[in-house]
């Protein structure tokens, strides 16, 4: 198949599942009533061409079941863009990392102001679990459970709080680590557990795609690391070299790049691993892994 091929980029392979996530965020991001400057906000930071990695991994493990409620993993993968949407559009902040490049157009406070950014964001995070709560089914309190064990304060929040300084974390690799974990590892974590829900798997096959994407958000961020280091802003469409400039703890920093491409190999190869229960089944989940460690942008 076209995108299981090997010469095929994570962009192509993700293109069918972003082009369904991108139909569902259309039908469901803006609710009635909703200000029409706040929905404009709302459009642009979601609605911005992003691969969809993490709705397309929530699709991915939706389909290893044969009992799944189509309408509930799409759901399921619409709330987990909305919430990392949410977290890029604050991430961005003056306050935060005070970056004036998002996927190529200029971030949302640079477009609409400070306030309307920071409100925007705000929407996305509530719109995200309304949205899975509206599905009327049985399983939405698991996913609900899912994702804001992973996105809240001792997930994402946790990961962002620490990034910014604002809390001890230890000094090394281990300190990089339990940033990376949080802060990106766990909403990938989040996604692989709620598309095995949705596909009402079994608790031990939920967390084994737990698993499976805790490895792979590791190994993403080891290789945006690499990225940022490697890449032009033309390429990542975003500024490079923000995370030196900032000072910011990256795992290049403590491995050096050679380390650093080493590390993001072996936790592929983690995440590998912990897909040995599904046998075939996993196929696009495996092929997803193996990308990662090829990224250029």
């Amino acid at each position: 198949m076209t995108d299981n091929s090997a010469s095929a980029d994570l962009g192509d392979f993700l293109a069918r599942y972003a082009q369904r996530c991108n139909e569902h965020l259309e039908q469901w991001l803006v609710e009635p009533g909703v200000p029409e400057g706040l929905a404009a906000a709302m459009r642009y930071c979601v609605m911005n061409g992003g691969k969809r990695l993490r709705p397309g991994l929530v699709q991915m493990a939706g389909e290893l079941g044969t009992d799944g409620d189509p309408d509930l993993t799409a759901r399921a993968g619409a709330a987990v863009e909305l919430v990392h949407c949410y977290s890029l559009v604050h991430d961005d902040l003056p306050a935060m990392d005070d970056d004036v490049l998002r996927r190529g157009r200029p971030t949302a406070h640079v477009q609409f102001g400070e306030a309307m950014a920071i409100l925007a964001g705000d929407a996305l995070l509530t719109r995200a679990f309304s949205l899975l709560t509206e599905s009327g089914s049985a399983r939405a309190g698991r996913l609900v459970l899912e994702l804001g064990r992973c996105a809240g304060p001792a997930g994402m929040i946790a990961g962002q709080v620490a990034d910014m300084k604002l809390c001890d974390v230890p000094e090394g690799l281990e300190g990089v680590t339990y940033i990376h974990l949080r802060k990106t590892a766990a909403l990938l974590k989040a996604s692989a557990a709620m598309g095995g829900v949705s596909a009402a798997l079994t608790d031990p096959d939920i967390d084994a795609l737990g698993q499976y994407g805790q490895a792979l958000g590791l190994a993403f961020q080891v290789f945006d690391d690499i990225l940022d280091v490697t890449a032009d802003a033309g390429t990542l469409g975003k500024t490079p070299g923000k995370d030196a400039d900032s000072d910011k703890r990256t795992i290049v920093a403590q491995l050096g790049l050679d380390g650093a491409r080493k590390l993001g190999k072996d936790l592929s190869d983690q995440a590998v691993a912990a897909l040995d229960g599904f046998g075939r089944r996993a196929e696009k989940l495996l092929h997803l892994a193996n990308l990662l460690t090829k990224r250029t942008h």
